[in-house]
């Protein structure tokens, strides 16, 4: 186990030192330097599956303090991974921009035609929708409020002339007048008899 351990430890060493050429590397030879590190982490991944194994067979006495050890060469192979995949995404995102740049300076602008047309896009046809909505809703609520109030004033035309016909001594009579309608009935709670 202990020349496994120093050999991995010695790999992840030399897997560092080649972290710092990353940044010097000419751009036609970068993506053999990443190739060759990734695989370099993966091998030592792998030794570190076998270290694993062999700490768990240790004595117990030395066995904590192994998979310490062994513990303490992931993190450290960990954070050589994550840093790789950094420095492949600033590359990416530096590689991006340099190709935006050289279309914008690459590309020729003509100046606009007579008849330019600005075409219509989804958004905005989706906007007037929406405000063609709003105004129905608007008017929907708008009549139903105008409705409502037309009943309330019915109510109240028929409250007063319910009350002008019973103070002025009109009895009910069955079939006969405006007592014989349904809806002054409801509203005096005279029963049906009719």
């Amino acid at each position: 186990m202990e020349t496994l351990y120093h050999q991995t430890n010695k790999q992840i060493q030399e897997v560092q030192s080649q972290m710092g050429r990353l940044e010097t590397t000419d751009r036609q030879s970068v993506h053999l330097l990443e190739n060759e590190l990734q695989a370099r982490i993966d091998q030592i991944f792998n030794q570190l599956e076998r270290l694993e194994i062999l700490a768990s067979k240790e004595p117990p006495n030395r066995r904590q303090n192994a998979k310490l050890r062994v513990d303490q060469l992931k993190y450290d192979v960990q954070h050589l991974q994550t840093a790789l995949r950094n420095f492949q995404h600033r590359r990416y995102a530096r590689e991006a921009q340099e190709r935006e740049r050289e279309e914008l300076l690459s590309r020729s602008f003509t100046t606009n035609d007579a008849d330019t047309s600005i075409p219509i896009d989804e958004t905005l046809q989706f906007n007037s929708s929406l405000q063609n909505a709003h105004r129905g809703m608007d008017d929907l609520l708008g009549s139903g409020s105008s409705i409502l109030s037309g009943l309330r004033d019915q109510r109240s035309t028929l409250k007063v002339c319910v009350t002008h016909t019973t103070q002025g001594g009109l009895n009910y009579r069955p079939g006969r007048g405006i007592f014989s309608h349904p809806l002054i009935r409801v509203f005096l709670k005279i029963p049906d008899s009719a």
